[in-house]
């Protein structure tokens, strides 16, 4: 039987209601909880990015980054 994933570090995270609730639908599709997502995400980040849309959407999140913290 594989060894389940070993997660060893813990940071506390602020993000959006938006961006939580994608977390949470993504993980549950996936079957894996909200700190194993994160970490199949960030350790694929490279395979799993659009590197067309990237930059552009990048650039409007930060345009949009002190409305939204209002």
């Amino acid at each position: 039987m594989p060894k389940r994933l070993r997660l060893t570090r813990r940071f506390p995270v602020a993000m959006s209601e938006d961006g939580y609730r994608r977390l949470k639908r993504f993980a549950r599709e996936a079957g894996l909880d909200e700190g194993e997502a994160l970490s199949f995400l960030f350790e694929n980040f490279d395979s799993v990015l659009d590197e067309e849309t990237f930059g552009h959407r990048l650039r409007l999140f930060n345009s949009e980054l002190e409305a939204r913290k209002r």
